[in-house]
């Protein structure tokens, strides 16, 4: 058990697992996007450390980038997507990945993939390493989907609870 700030959780997943499943991923993916060169877009800030294991596990060339959404306060979702920071790099015919840390509502994966599908892309692909399907509310193609787990409030490996937690590396869950 930790706490953090006003709130307790205890470890529901270790590290070790967590890495081999992202190693995993990391080969269906290379072997999916074999010749494309992906673009990947990890989402800010929760997606940092699952998107450079991700990207440290890549058999193939591929790119980085960065952009910021946010959605969150405490540990509820508002409902409300702001864009914070934007993408600058030119996606005419480019296969790209979104990758991001949690999908629950898909909310914010929505918005993405509509603000990416003006700039032309060749296919825009999502890639979570938590994915809550009892949550989500619009319909939604997750392509690579590391864990399915329930609609618990989980902090650690890149997740926080008001920006604190992210650097656990065991992922836990808050305790009722």
């Amino acid at each position: 058990m930790i706490q953090i700030k006003d709130k307790r959780f205890e470890v529901s997943m270790t590290e070790a697992e967590i890495k081999q499943r992202v190693c995993e991923l990391a080969q269906q993916m290379s072997h999916e996007l074999e010749d494309k060169n992906p673009l990947f877009l990890a989402v800010l800030n929760g997606a940092f450390i699952f998107a450079a294991d991700l990207m440290r596990e890549m058999t193939i060339p591929c790119e980085i980038s960065f952009v910021k959404l946010a959605s969150y306060q405490g540990i509820t979702s508002t409902g409300t997507v702001q864009e914070v920071i934007g993408i600058n790099e030119d996606l005419t015919g480019r296969t790209v990945v979104i990758i991001e840390d949690i999908v629950e509502s898909g909310l914010t994966i929505k918005r993405m993939m509509e603000q990416l599908g003006t700039r032309n892309p060749a296919s825009v692909q999502v890639c979570t390493l938590f994915f809550k399907p009892d949550c989500l509310k619009v319909d939604l193609k997750l392509d690579y989907v590391a864990f399915s787990i329930s609609n618990d409030f989980i902090v650690g490996y890149g997740l926080d609870y008001n920006q604190q937690g992210r650097g656990l590396k065991d992922l836990y869950t808050l305790t009722k």
